[in-house]
């Protein structure tokens, strides 16, 4: 009888490999005969030399041991096999973080002292949760064709801000995969709003997003020679939410017959309630061949270090921009002026609006569909018990009038910083127009914080969700802003009183991830569990 062990294979891009172990050899090291062997000769004594003597006086003892030795140095220098740390999921601490941290940064933040990590800063267990990215054995098999394939080929083409391009090369790489093409590395649109003329390479490391995915569809940088004349099947017009079963009766015939398919405005077309493979291969993108390019991780693993010298810190994306209010149908509350400013663009642009049109203002802020405001981020701050010399980074772009209005926070929370704040002379100079890069920053710097929080969700704070949660239960603060904002409301409520209610309606957020339901809004990279992580601790 053969007993079989499951091996990480490195070099072979993580497949599942299986070695046979004679059952000869299994009874022989659970022997007390080899067990004595082990002992320290003072604690062997008699036992041992009776040991020894019984054990290799035979022959096949010898070959055997002789045979088990070998075979497991050769594991070991071929696959880096350690027989006594196998991974079942193929998914190592290291690979787990995909921009690149810095050696002293991961110390840094493993070494806190136990009184940083009490009260605020205190971190969830995560329930036993980690990362499992456990293909079938079916989604392997077809990889082999699927990887063999030089007859279709998949161009896209993705837009908006630097987090919405991730959601849609996330997406992207699935319908390559659902198809078995060929993925073009991705085309980045030039961004209308911010000017920004960065491509794939400018913002994302190409050759590790080609490696990470090497298992699962083929990436190339541009067409092959007998292709680029070829008639693409153009798609501008794909509906929400699409499942895998129509696109492939849409897009796999004509593929075949014309080899290239070329998408765009793929945000949100691709279903999220996707087969057990390809949510695991969602997560893979997002959590492991997504990496920033090199210069924009040294730079922001720099200012992460910086942020971090002097004790652990919040990271906070304030989305106050004047874009967000306008979309948002919300008002700033700044004054008359700013509230016209804002009401006249929608008005003219009705097509930013992405909520609601038949509600009031007051019902969205009801309804919690508003960002929140200065003011109220720094009572939600203080409620949760963040001390007033917490450091605190803010991600985001500038906020609509200025960062006067910031004020309510910077005098709560004097340790109050962003990335031009922690940049030396010159370190931002050569992105000053590269919007994505500048976002890129924001989100190495937040990713690394010990805590995060969005003033209103957003792409950014999605993505950061899911990764904090994938990574190590880092803690992650959602604003429960439905329940909440009528206290904010409440001028005669004391103080301690209102700061117990707003913990007691975050107690859950602050605590253990969420594990994500069968709803279809909810995406696995934003809630990984239980698609993507094992729960150790039920094993």
């Amino acid at each position: 009888m053969a007993i079989s062990k499951s091996v990480n294979c490195k070099k072979h891009h993580h497949h599942q490999c299986y070695i046979s172990v004679p059952s000869e050899i299994i009874n022989s090291l659970s022997s007390n005969s080899l067990q004595s062997l082990l002992l320290s000769p003072k604690k062997a004594s008699k036992t041992a030399t009776f040991s020894r003597s019984k054990l290799f006086k035979n022959p096949k003892t010898w070959f055997l041991c002789l045979f088990l030795c070998g075979f497991l140095f050769m594991m070991k220098m071929w696959y880096n096999f350690d027989p006594f740390a196998a991974n079942p999921c193929g998914i190592t601490p290291q690979k787990v973080i995909p921009n690149g941290v810095s050696e002293s940064l991961v110390k840094g933040q493993e070494n806190k002292k136990d009184e940083e990590l009490e009260g605020f800063w205190k971190q969830p267990d995560g329930l036993g949760y980690r990362p499992c990215l456990d293909f079938s054995n079916e989604y392997k098999k077809s990889s082999v064709e699927i990887l063999k394939d030089r007859s279709k080929y998949l161009v896209v083409v993705v837009s908006g801000g630097m987090n919405q391009q991730r959601n849609q090369i996330v997406d992207a790489v699935v319908i390559a995969r659902i198809l078995g093409a060929a993925l073009v590395v991705p085309i980045l649109q030039v961004n209308v709003i911010w000017g920004d003329e960065s491509e794939f390479s400018d913002i994302f490391d190409v050759e590790h997003f080609k490696e990470a995915l090497a298992d699962d569809v083929r990436i190339i940088s541009s067409l092959p020679s007998n292709h680029l004349m070829s008639r693409a099947v153009e798609e501008k017009h794909t509906p929400l939410h699409v499942s895998p079963q129509w696109i492939r009766a849409r897009y796999l015939k004509r593929m075949k017959r014309e080899g290239v398919l070329l998408l765009r405005g793929l945000d949100s077309r691709l279903s999220k309630d996707l087969p057990s493979d390809l949510q695991k291969l969602r997560c893979k993108v997002a959590f492991h061949a997504l990496r920033f390019a090199p210069p924009i991780r040294e730079l922001g693993n720099k200012l992460t270090e910086r942020m971090r010298s002097k004790g652990p810190y919040l990271a906070l994306h304030l989305r106050m921009e004047k874009d967000v209010w306008v979309r948002t149908g919300c008002l700033p509350g700044l004054s008359p002026k700013y509230d016209e400013i804002i009401h006249n663009e929608r008005k003219s642009r009705p097509e930013l609006l992405t909520s609601r049109s038949n509600m009031t203002y007051h019902d969205r802020k009801l309804a919690g569909l508003c960002p929140l405001t200065a003011l109220e981020v720094t009572r939600l701050l203080k409620a949760l018990g963040v001390p007033k010399n917490g450091r605190i980074f803010w991600a985001g772009g500038d906020p609509l009038g200025g960062k006067e209005v910031l004020s309510p926070l910077m005098t709560e929370f004097p340790h109050f910083y962003n990335k031009e704040d922690l940049a030396l002379a010159g370190e931002l100079g050569p992105y000053a127009k590269k919007a994505s890069i500048m976002a890129a920053i924001d989100y190495i710097i937040s990713e690394n914080s010990d805590v995060f929080m969005a003033s209103h969700g957003g792409n950014m704070g999605h993505a950061l969700q899911g990764y904090r949660a994938y990574s190590g239960h880092k803690k992650t603060i959602t604003p429960n802003k439905r329940q909440m904002l009528s206290h904010f409301l409440n001028a005669s409520l004391h103080e301690d009183k209102f700061n117990k209610i707003i913990l007691d309606l975050h107690r859950d957020s602050m605590g253990q991830p969420e594990i994500r339901t069968s709803k279809a809004e909810r995406d696995v990279t934003k809630f990984p569990i239980p698609e993507c992580m094992r729960n150790d601790s039920a094993i």
